[in-house]
C-alpha cells in the first residue's frame, strides 16, 4: 500500500494509526491531514527517535496496513 493511498484516506487511517502511535493523539492525527514528512516529525518529537527511525515506523506502518487490508483496502471496508 502506497502512503498516497493512506494520505488520500487519511480520515479512516486515523484510529490504526492511534493503535501504532499511542503517544500521539487523534487530534493530532486528524491535524496531520497524512503529510507523511509531518507525521516523522511528530514520530521523531514525541519518541524522542531519528529521523530514519521514524522513516522505517511509518514503512513499517504502510506494511501492516497492507498486510491487514490488502493493498487497496481501507479500514471498515471488510464484511463481518
Amino acid at each position: 500500500m502506497n502512503w498516497d493511498h493512506i494520505a488520500g484516506n487519511w480520515r479512516s487511517f486515523i484510529g490504526h494509526a492511534e493503535e501504532y502511535w499511542g503517544r500521539i493523539t487523534g487530534d493530532e492525527f486528524a491535524v496531520l491531514e497524512g503529510k507523511k514528512d509531518e507525521l516523522i516529525g511528530k514520530i521523531q518529537a514525541r519518541y524522542g527517535v531519528s529521523e530514519e527511525q521514524a522513516r522505517a515506523q511509518v514503512r513499517e506502518f504502510q506494511k501492516r496496513m497492507k498486510e491487514e487490508l490488502g493493498p487497496k483496502g481501507l479500514p471498515g471496508d471488510k464484511d463481518d
